[in-house]
């Protein structure tokens, strides 16, 4: 297989008509995987000895341009790279660069990642000449040792540079934070005081049953509802009206003058106003994290379908969006989802 070329990427067409699914929202947000690895093993996401996806599974990076541009043509207006860490996946740059060509030409509004920060002292001066302008860190502690035994083995001074050279890039850098009961339910005050006084929003979010690991995630579930009445104790919440694109509601606090957000799918989902899709590393189209439902994107391709099946499929896989997840979680339980997030996308 040839190199990926950034300068001469496939592009199909632009569609008639945008994305809109069964229930009337459209579709504007596509979160694009390029990777199921990662190089930290957060106990809560990943199981210590995973199995990874063989290379012939994935994507190639010609496929994800593909697959991506033809979003961009239905009407999608923003793109999150994701992972695993995507910043991992050989050749991830040259992807960005290429499907940078869409903020130049007007068609995408914004082109961002969510990364756990351990390689962004290395590529926050690319991202920033790509035209990345945002990015999400996922950082849960800023304690070592608590950092290193959360993600099994992790550095969190390698983090805070990659953040620190992200902001000397000029891209402006969210936190976002898993809530867990029994490890950073404590320090979460004052990780949101330490991101607002560097100048980033923050984000909170509850630990979600995905994927099969070797822990119970009851004990570490916090709602987010007792954390915002905690919070109101001391400090002064105001709702805000602010989107992003995402699932997070807003409040601004007076004392530190910064935004937080609460991402809530186990104690108040955010589905009645949903207007993204998830393409995993492997092709598959998923219209709704918290369900089963698949659309192989990957065959089109590799069976030959041009842009127009392509598009095809894609139409069909969001005209079945489903209304609506219904997450658990109860001691003992089964995941809701066999899937990992890394794979499907964080």
């Amino acid at each position: 297989m040839t190199p990926y070329d950034a300068s001469s990427p496939q592009a199909p067409a632009k569609a008639a008509s945008p994305l809109i699914d069964g229930f009337g929202r459209t579709v504007t947000y596509l979160r694009v995987s390029v990777t199921d690895r990662c190089d930290l093993r957060c106990v809560y996401c990943m199981a210590e000895h995973m199995v990874f996806l063989p290379k012939k599974d994935l994507l190639t990076l010609e496929e994800l341009d593909r697959i991506s541009s033809a979003f961009v043509a239905l009407g999608v207006r923003k793109l999150r790279i994701t992972g695993g860490e995507p910043l991992v996946r050989k050749g991830v740059m040259g992807l960005i660069e290429g499907l940078s060509r869409h903020l130049k030409s007007g068609a995408l509004d914004e082109l961002t990642l969510t990364t756990n920060g351990t390689r962004l002292a290395e590529f926050a001066e690319p991202l920033a000449a790509a035209g990345v302008r945002r990015i999400n860190v996922s950082i849960d502690t800023r304690k070592p040792d608590l950092f290193r035994r959360l993600t099994r083995g992790g550095d969190v001074a390698k983090v805070l540079a990659g953040i620190k050279a992200a902001q000397g890039s000029g891209i402006a850098v969210k936190i976002n934070a898993v809530a867990l009961a029994q490890d950073n339910a404590a320090e979460l005050p004052d990780l949101i005081a330490w991101a607002h006084g560097e100048g980033m929003d923050a984000t909170l979010i509850e630990t979600m049953p995905l994927g099969e690991i070797e822990v119970d995630r009851t004990d570490q579930f916090l709602s987010l509802a007792k954390v915002r009445q905690d919070l109101e104790s001391f400090w002064t919440l105001e709702d805000i009206p602010l989107s992003t694109g995402g699932p997070a509601r807003y409040v601004r606090i007076a004392e530190t003058g910064g935004r937080l957000g609460f991402i809530t799918p186990m104690t108040h989902n955010f589905c009645e106003g949903c207007n993204r899709v998830r393409l995993t590393c492997t092709g598959t189209l998923h219209t709704c994290l918290g369900q089963e439902d698949a659309s192989d994107l990957r065959a089109v391709m590799r069976n030959g379908g041009d842009d127009g099946a392509l598009v095809e499929a894609i139409r069909l896989a969001v005209d079945g969006k489903p209304k609506g997840h219904d997450f658990r979680i109860e001691r003992a339980a089964a995941p809701a989802l066999a899937r990992h997030m890394s794979t499907t996308g964080g």
